[in-house]
């Protein structure tokens, strides 16, 4: 980005300052950049949970190919042998421990 704006905005670099001409196209340049950047964050933000799904998905087509008895390292791709439950589910992990341990009766003595 300071390359670009630098190339298509500073012309002339006989003065320590920039010109007012400089700085505004400077701003702007650099402003075009920073909203393009935070669309593109925008969009990378509403594709990543369908993402995660899709390969979660895999890693669990993937687990269940393998053979009893024979390891997930030992398959190209397989997924490792516990997933998180809180993966995906759109819950924080410390509310699902908090709900699972109200969900439980307490013991009688």
């Amino acid at each position: 980005m300071t390359e670009l704006c630098f190339l298509r905005c500073v012309s002339n670099l006989n003065f320590r300052a920039l010109t007012r001409e400089e700085e505004a196209c400077l701003d702007s340049c650099a402003g075009k950049l920073v909203h393009s950047n935070h669309r593109l964050m925008g969009a990378y933000v509403q594709l990543m949970p369908s993402i995660v799904q899709r390969r979660i998905s895999d890693y669990e087509a993937a687990a269940a190919r393998v053979a009893p008895g024979s390891s997930p390292e030992e398959v190209p791709g397989a997924a490792p042998a516990a997933l998180p439950t809180a993966v995906g589910t759109g819950a924080h992990p410390n509310q699902q421990v908090a709900a699972s341990a109200e969900s439980t009766p307490d013991p009688v003595s």
